[in-house]
């Protein structure tokens, strides 16, 4: 197999809404390419990028797939990614492997939810965008009022890169063809303002074009498309039936031809830095002689390859049987075994140039977000993070079988390691194991994958809420630990202050003791008692957050001062200082979507009001259906799936997403307090 030079390669992204038809445009695209010899389809269950036993199951897609297709001489590496909310983490992780976002929006539905978030989080990333409209063949589409509704939405830089014709079955090129027939909108017009838009990115064509009325050549076009792509002043839109093929060949040749290359997009956010050192700019060169460097933007725990790594590459040539590190690693690896992926299939290759997206497996230090390089000199150079949305559905789990409880946490951990929206949470005074995602859809995927892949099964039930306790005013807290027992003896001293920060700063501990009154050596214990204190709680039994503690003074003992002395003395005066401090406990809050039928809006929004819910709109969708959108605490969520089932009679849906952190009621604050064992600091 011959190497594909970077300047060929295109890697794309595609991005959007649940039921928006990404997977089965993918297949298309394989299709019309030759990468695959008929077209499946997501309801026969036998498309290239939707090959999990459990994604034809649920008939959508759960995570991430990539696939490749050449076209005009060029080689597309696509990400066809999942679209409902509930899977967002999957498709959020693509965008660090690619240089366009292809979103994909279904004419029947519009601009979706997740079609809107990936918009933006694509264009706050720095990608190159696209947009392409699915099922134009479908009844009932009005693709005129559409597109008005994207560039009233996303802004008039969003122009026509084709048009559809003869009824949807086909599409006609605007950059090159200023005449034809469509089925709506004048080509010519089209035509001019996409040009228009394109020659102000290049002074010397547009003073041409207004002076001599003399259009340039297309391939004077292609630097200011790149460089109106990469700043956003200029957003096409493309059409296409992914069922029937229709613009199909069109988009394959805007992605050959306009989509950029690794050079020709915008560098990715990498920089430099050391723990505890300012962060410095980096910017990768995609040049396949420099030194290796790769980006892994998704773990896979497959059963039967094991633990596998998917990056991109960004600089350099990965060749099979090169050592690479992992990080700040010492220790390299040897890349036994060099993948490109097609769907489920692995197919080994000698090397990867800037641009390609591989998989390397059976490296235990791989782990997502990291970097790959093959020298020291860049150790420390990290991928910006990507935002994802923070889980705040749970459940807590148990084994049926006390015997599978090592295993179940292994299993979780695997799960874990897969999704940066999947988090697993252990409660030492419950003795709760809660698993977090991003909707019940997410968290009932992942059990039925427990038990399916590993034969773990699992009793559920709701979880305590996540619950936090911080302080209103300043106090300060002493306490003199002092403890003889024969011959050897406690003595720790401890005094500090306490001060309320803003919300969500977390933890500061400051250290101003003076003359050594307490040495330096000791001054680790009374962190760590300190930090104690504040993970089980005051007052309530949540974790305290949001508060400063500077110690400014203390004793010690030339023979019994000792770490444990120092541990009880921190955390106790912690706790003194706290109680004085006015503690309130906080609740989290989170921001719902929810989609129903028209006629059910009233019933839901006195719902949500009467759960201490706040509506903050509606908004009329597609079909009959309309969205609410509000803020609620998280604890008064508890069975909104079956309170919403009976609302809507089955046909409603709803999404969350973490918001804030705000005060519970006084009353609900008394309960939570008289419900938690106060701690006996004589008991200590």
């Amino acid at each position: 197999m011959s190497q594909t030079p970077s300047t060929s390669i295109r890697t794309v992204a595609l991005v959007g809404h649940g039921a928006a038809g990404k997977t089965t445009l993918a297949e298309s695209l394989l299709a019309a390419s030759g990468a695959i010899t008929s077209r499946g389809s997501v309801e026969k269950g036998n498309t290239t990028c939707d090959f999990d036993p459990m994604e034809k199951e649920f008939g959508h897609s759960l995570q991430t797939a990539v696939a490749s297709v050449q076209w005009g001489g060029a080689q597309i590496h696509l990400i066809d990614t999942p679209g409902y909310p509930d899977f967002a983490g999957q498709a959020i992780a693509a965008l660090a492997g690619v240089d366009t976002a292809l979103v994909v929006i279904n004419a029947q539905t519009g601009i979706e939810l997740a079609t809107e978030r990936m918009f933006n989080l694509a264009g706050d990333r720095g990608l190159c965008r696209m947009l392409v409209v699915n099922k134009i063949d479908a009844d009932n589409v009005d693709l005129p009022a559409l597109v008005a509704s994207i560039r009233e939405r996303f802004g008039k830089q969003c122009l026509l890169l084709d048009l559809p014709a003869h009824q949807g079955q086909d599409v006609v090129e605007l950059l090159g063809h200023a005449d034809g027939d469509s089925d709506f909108a004048s080509v010519a017009a089209a035509h001019r303002a996409l040009i228009d838009q394109i020659i102000e990115e290049d002074d010397s064509l547009m003073a041409r074009y207004l002076e001599d009325g003399v259009e340039p050549d297309p391939q004077e076009l292609h630097a200011p498309f790149e460089a109106a792509l990469r700043s956003g002043h200029l957003i096409p839109i493309l059409f296409v039936s992914a069922r029937t093929g229709a613009g199909v060949p069109q988009l394959l040749d805007a992605l050959s031809k306009l989509a950029p290359n690794p050079a020709e997009g915008n560098p990715p956010p990498f920089y430099k830095g050391e723990p505890g050192a300012q962060p410095q700019s980096f910017e990768s060169q995609p040049d396949d002689a420099l030194h290796v460097l790769a980006h892994v933007f998704k773990v896979v725990m497959d059963p039967f390859i094991g633990k596998m790594g998917v990056f991109r590459v960004h600089q350099g040539t990965v060749r099979k049987d090169a050592q690479l590190f992992v990080g700040s690693g010492k220790r390299p690896f040897k890349v036994a075994h060099l993948y490109r992926l097609q769907g489920k299939d692995y197919v080994e290759v000698p090397s990867l140039v800037p641009g390609d997206i591989g998989a390397v497996a059976k490296v235990d230090d791989i782990e997502f977000d990291c970097v790959l390089h093959d020298s020291h000199d860049e150790d420390h150079i990290h991928l910006k993070p990507l935002q994802f949305p923070l889980p705040m559905q749970g459940l807590a789990v148990h084994t049926k079988r006390k015997s599978d409880e090592h295993r179940l946490f292994e299993i979780l951990h695997k799960l874990e390691l897969e999704d940066p929206c999947f988090k697993v949470e252990r409660h030492p005074h419950t003795n709760e194991t809660v698993i977090r995602g991003l909707g019940d859809m997410h968290l009932r995927t992942k059990l039925a994958r427990m038990q399916h892949q590993f034969k773990m099964e699992l009793d559920t039930s709701p979880p305590r809420i996540a619950y936090r306790e911080t302080i209103t005013q300043a106090s300060e807290g002493h306490c003199r630990h002092k403890k003889q027992s024969g011959g050897a003896g406690q003595f720790g001293e401890v005094m500090l202050r306490i001060e309320p920060l803003e919300r969500g700063a977390g933890f500061e501990f400051v250290d101003v003791v003076k003359g050594g009154a307490i040495p330096g050596v000791f001054m680790a214990a009374v962190e760590k008692g300190v930090r104690q204190a504040l993970a089980d709680g005051v007052v309530a039994g949540y974790p305290v957050h949001d508060l400063r503690v500077t110690v400014y003074d203390g004793k010690t003992h030339a023979v019994d001062g000792k770490d444990i002395a120092f541990t009880l003395a921190g955390r106790k005066a912690t706790i003194e200082a706290v109680r004085k401090a006015t503690p309130i406990v906080l609740e989290p809050m989170v921001n719902i979507e929810v989609l129903a039928p028209e006629a059910s809006i009233g019933d839901l929004t006195g719902d949500l009001s009467s759960k201490r819910g706040h509506v903050t709109g509606t908004q009329p969708r597609p079909a009959a259906t309309a969205a609410i959108s509000g803020q609620i605490p998280l604890a008064e969520l508890d069975d909104y799936q079956g309170r919403l089932k009976s609302l809507t009679a089955g046909q409603g849906s709803y999404t969350i997403e973490f918001s804030h952190y705000a005060q519970v009621p006084s009353q609900t604050q008394a309960q939570l307090v008289s419900a938690h064992k106060a701690v006996n600091l004589d008991d200590e």
